[in-house]
């Protein structure tokens, strides 16, 4: 069995970034260097570089989300960056999507430990929440798949003029133009990629962000294909 490794003090940075909600936000890292790694959430080599690698990473994607909007976060597995971002802003409104049980059990007791009123869990997977979630203004994820396949999830689930913002890595150039034709479909009417986290982070936080115009297509394709999807599950079990 492999010894959980200790949590570093959190850096000066955290105070800045987290505010007045700092003292959650230790107790956010301090769960995850606990019971994230017993129950699998988090591996126990992550542990010594959560603050600058994890919550920090994450918290700075709050510098390109607009103030006041619906926000879900894809694949959330422990968290991340759905935690972080509520914590540095109580303005969003937040939904947690996430498939396993395990990580949602574990997203529902730091919601309700923390007192983020403001946050959603929804145990789920994005390709079948179409009209069972309300669509939102901007969807996050991190480290959930490659982009052509996170957009077919997430793009769906936007509003009209809404935008999806996934946390990447050195391939976000190459992840972008590989998936342009997936985009295409999706009613995707521009991309960039963005760093945030000048001063906080080193290296930045790189963000891919893919906006929709006034009529996603992506609804009507995910549609057909989660349709397509249920029929082959079912020609298989037979």
């Amino acid at each position: 069995m492999t010894e959980a490794a200790e949590l570093p003090q959190a850096p000066e940075a955290a105070r800045t970034v987290f505010g007045e909600f700092f003292p959650e936000a230790v107790r956010y890292a301090e769960l995850l260097a606990d019971v994230g790694v017993k129950r699998g959430l988090i591996g126990p080599r992550e542990v010594p570089r959560l603050w600058e690698r994890h919550l920090l990473n994450c918290a700075v994607l709050s510098e390109v989300v607009p103030e006041g909007v619906t926000v879900c976060d894809v694949g959330s597995g422990a968290g991340l960056p759905g935690i972080p971002l509520a914590l540095v802003r109580p303005d969003l409104k937040i939904t947690l999507l996430e498939p396993l049980l395990r990580r949602t059990t574990f997203l529902q007791e730091v919601v309700e430990l923390l007192g983020l009123d403001h946050v959603t869990v929804v145990r789920g997977r994005a390709e079948e929440m179409l009209g069972k979630l309300p669509q939102v203004h901007v969807v996050t994820a991190r480290a959930v798949a490659p982009l052509d396949r996170l957009a077919g999830w997430g793009v769906p689930l936007l509003r009209p003029y809404g935008e999806m913002l996934a946390l990447k890595g050195d391939t976000a150039e190459e992840e972008l133009q590989g998936a342009r034709a997936a985009l295409s479909k999706l009613g995707v009417v521009d991309t960039s990629v963005i760093q945030v986290g000048e001063g906080i982070v080193d290296p930045l936080s790189t963000v891919v962000r893919v906006e929709v115009g006034e009529s996603p297509g992506g609804i009507r394709f995910a549609a057909k294909r989660a349709k397509a999807n249920r029929v082959s599950r079912s020609r298989r079990r037979r």
